[in-house]
Formats: C-alpha cells, structure tokens, sequence
C-alpha cells in the first residue's frame, strides 16, 4: 500500500529503520527516525498517559539545538531502553552533542503500550531493538515496510491491527519548495475508522477500496469489539524548512491537528499521544514578517495534513500479525 502524498523520506537527509519480533511470546518493535547531518527538534505531549524520554531537552530554552535520532517504541515504559541503542551506534558514528572530547547523542524516545500482546509480558524491546533500527535508518535505505512492523508490530487502533504509517508533501512558497513528512505509530484507544461507512474518518487523498456492506459490518464489529486498553499513538513530522525550536515545537503542536482528525476520540487519559518534529534547515523561509506568517502557517497547515494521512495509511497499510484483524484483510478477502 502506497501513499499518493509519498513518505517522511522526501524530506532530504531523513532515514527509518525498523526492527521487531514476532512469535514465541514476541509481539513488539521499534522504529527510528534519524536525521544524519542533524535536525532542528521540538515535541508536543497531548495524551494523559505519555511515556517519554529527552522531552524537556527539546524545550526551546533548553541547551541542545540539533539531534540526529528519535526512538518511536512497544514495550511501554521498559521499551524506553531501546533508545539506549541508538544513542550507542550514534556515539560510534560521533553524532552527537560535542563535549569532552566525545559526544553525547540526545535521543528523544515514545513509546505505545503494547505489553503481552504476543502472550509473554517481559517480551519487549530494549537496546538491541534500538541498535537494529538505527543502523537500518542510517544506511539510507529508500523503501522501508508500512504497516504492522517496527514499533506498530504489537499496535491496535480500536480493535483493529495497528501500524506504522507514513505521508509527505511539497510546499511552495515564493520561489522555493519545502519538504513535509509525517510517520505515525497508531496505537489508539479511538478510532480510525468512521463506523457509518467502514471507511477511514480521514482519507487525506489515499485510494483506499470502499467496503461492501458485508465488509462494512464486520469492520465496524471489529474495530468497535477490544475492550478499553493502554493505547498511544505516536510520531514524528519532518520539514527541510529552517526553523528554531520554538517554531518546531509549534509545528509538532499543529500535527495534532492531523492527529485528531484521524483518530476519534484522541488524547484521552490512556493516550500517551507524542509527536517530535525534525527540521532539517535545508530551506531558509521568508525574511519578510509578513511572508514569513503566511510561509509557516503553509508548512504547519502540511505538517496536520501529513500526519493525518500517515495515521489513516498505518491502518490501511497494515496486515494482520497477532489476534487482531486489519483493515486490509476484511477489505481484500
């Protein structure tokens, strides 16, 4: 399943790699978004349940100004190791925050809540996960998998399979284009899907098949069927725009527009719903106070455009792999 808006990787010098178990008790998997030259961070924590890491390092007052890696995980709260990989395999690649004559990689991390959906509770992620991940990102790989891999392996969305999911979009302001990507891990205690038409609430231009009544009843029955659980989704949008951190912290603010959009109802208390935002500063904006407004409220209007597509392309992208039934398999039988 492919998105007509592309992937987070059209925007220039942003890598994925994803890494995850499946099986023997496993039902889990991380997924990391670098940025090999370094980006520009900020985050936005909405959800009443967030499990987080180097959040308060991307504030805008905070010291750090670039960072070459986030850490989207399973495991819940102990998945928060498999950020310890990725920073080692940074630290071997000397990326990282100069100090003392080494460096220290400042690795923001999320987490899903995704414990014992394989059937073995202690299965989860720590930093060989991480490690994995990393080092696929960084090798540049163009066409990673969507759907139920990675961090999404163990995701449930409703009470459907859950997933990785992955948009991009051009934007044109004055002479230049900007890149915009978004990657979402949908693990959310709402839904995807519009229970009137069995179809995705926000299609956001994917051509997705629309349902037979047939198909449409058993959607519904499955996506509406999971009792209440720890859910989250989590992400990360990307721009090649140059932005300061309080401006990236705006931009990942908007993308929960897209968010909530996609998945209803969002942020609730069993939410954990964190998105990170990467800008890499390959595009200068308008100098102009009044063409620089216009020229960020088009990037962060792309950014909630984005990630509600990845969150919609998650679901429709994703096969089943555990006791959950996807989208695509009740759809395509």
């Amino acid at each position: 399943m492919t998105t007509p808006f592309g992937t987070i990787l059209d925007v220039p010098g942003i890598g994925v790699g994803h890494h995850q178990r499946t099986g023997s008790g496993w039902l889990t998997g991380t997924t990391v978004v670098t940025a090999r030259a370094g980006a520009t961070p900020g985050v936005d924590v909405r959800g009443g349940g967030p499990g987080t890491r180097e959040t308060d390092a991307l504030h805008p007052t905070n010291l750090v100004q670039s960072v070459h890696a986030v850490t989207l995980t399973g495991g819940s709260a102990f998945g928060l190791a498999a950020a310890d990989g990725v920073m080692s395999v940074l630290e071997d690649r000397r990326l990282g925050f100069p100090i003392a004559g080494g460096v220290v990689p400042v690795v923001p991390a999320a987490v899903i809540f995704d414990l014992g959906r394989g059937g073995v509770f202690s299965r989860r992620p720590d930093a060989g996960f991480g490690a994995r991940a990393a080092k696929t990102a960084l090798a540049g790989r163009r066409s990673p998998h969507w759907g139920a891999v990675g961090a999404g392996t163990g995701a449930r969305a409703g009470g459907l399979q859950g997933g990785v999911g992955t948009a991009s979009k051009l934007v044109d302001i004055g002479d230049a284009t900007f890149a915009v990507g978004a990657l979402a891990v949908v693990n959310s205690v709402g839904s995807v899907i519009d229970p009137d038409t069995g179809l995705p609430w926000e299609r956001a231009g994917l051509r997705v098949k629309r349902p037979t009544a047939e198909q449409r009843r058993d959607i519904v029955q499955a996506a509406t069927s999971a009792a209440p659980s720890l859910n989250t989704t989590i992400g990360v949008v990307a721009t090649s725009a140059l932005l300061d951190k309080a401006l990236a912290s705006k931009f990942a603010s908007v993308a929960h527009d897209g968010l909530a959009r996609a998945i209803r109802p969002a942020h609730g208390l069993t939410d954990g719903d964190t998105i990170f935002s990467l800008a890499t500063g390959d595009t200068a904006l308008p100098e102009d106070p009044g063409e620089l407004i216009g020229a960020l409220n088009s990037l962060f209007q792309a950014g909630a455009d984005a990630f509600a597509a990845a969150c919609t392309h998650a679901i429709v992208a994703a096969e089943a792999v555990g006791d959950a039934a996807a989208w695509s398999d009740l759809v395509n039988r």
